[in-house]
């Protein structure tokens, strides 16, 4: 038995120009931050971005880039931070890229499944 993801869309393709199925799968994956933020842009152009993001919102996906966002421990964070004390400007752009996450997740309809999806501090 094979198991096959159907787009919700149905005039788009299923292997059509997907990223995750173009590129390494891996790097959705990855613990290198530049690694993930290249998953995350390359999501960016995705006919199927806002399906897979709210599919992972509804899941809880412990980890990995979904729809252009990125998932740790079941919650949205805006970056994935490199290990170690962050510095101080860290800190603050963190902060900024929180307030963009949240955007992001409002624009997608999906500020209304808060209780569901958590943005981590």
């Amino acid at each position: 038995m094979s198991l096959a993801l159907a787009p919700l869309d149905v005039s788009v393709e299923v292997e059509a120009n997907l990223p995750c199925r173009k590129f390494d799968p891996d790097l959705w994956f990855s613990d290198s931050p530049a690694e993930l933020e290249l998953a995350k842009s390359l999501c960016g152009d995705c006919p199927l971005r806002v399906e897979c993001l709210a599919g992972a919102v509804e899941r809880a996906e412990p980890w990995g880039v979904w729809g252009g966002e990125i998932f740790e421990r079941g919650a949205v964070v805006p970056r994935k931070r490199p290990r170690g004390r962050p510095r101080k400007e860290d800190l603050a752009r963190d902060a900024q890229l929180r307030v963009e996450a949240e955007a992001r997740l409002a624009a997608s309809g999906l500020s209304e499944s808060r209780s569901a999806v958590r943005l981590a501090a």
